[in-house]
């Protein structure tokens, strides 16, 4: 078998099928949007529960519900009970071991029709509203990239962690 040697010269890039456009650092900045559950990520701003339900109410309850109690969507709002057999509720008060993951979730993808067209006092304030909802903070407190990684969730210890170094 006789293999074709490349010239110690090629340049992979020239071998590249050339498909689309490089992306600019700005435009991959756009898409990065990764929160961590300590809050590496997270945007500038802030929100309220009181704000926030207005967003709810426009945004979110036409799927969710009035109340977070579920409709063509998932319910949002319900006991801080970790799920079971017998109760397998995915509510954010059951079941999400942290608040930033709410952050991170309504930012990258709610509302449907619009996934990003939400600012991030926006977020906060929903998100704000659903942790109050759910008995988790008060009605009056504000979050902010300092404040939403300390909140403490119920569930939190209820997820077996992957340590992924080896």
């Amino acid at each position: 078998m006789t293999m074709l040697a490349s010239p110690a010269h090629s340049d992979p890039a020239a071998d590249a099928p050339h498909l689309g456009t490089p992306m600019s650092h700005d435009d991959v900045a756009k898409w990065d949007l990764t929160i961590f559950p300590d809050g590496r990520g997270l945007p500038p701003g802030h929100g309220t529960a009181k704000e926030g339900r207005q967003i709810y109410e426009r945004q979110c309850a036409s799927c969710h519900g009035d109340e977070g109690q579920g409709a063509t969507a998932e319910e949002l709002v319900g006991e801080p009970t970790p799920p079971s057999v017998d109760i397998p509720s995915k509510a954010i008060g059951s079941y999400w071991p942290f608040a930033t993951t709410i952050f991170d979730f309504i930012r990258r993808s709610m509302p449907p029709a619009a996934p990003g067209s939400l600012s991030a006092d926006q977020i906060y304030a929903v998100t704000a509203y659903l942790l109050a909802a759910n008995k988790i903070i008060g009605d009056s407190d504000e979050i902010n990239a300092q404040t939403l990684p300390k909140i403490r969730m119920p569930n939190r210890d209820g997820f077996i962690p992957i340590d992924v170094k080896k």
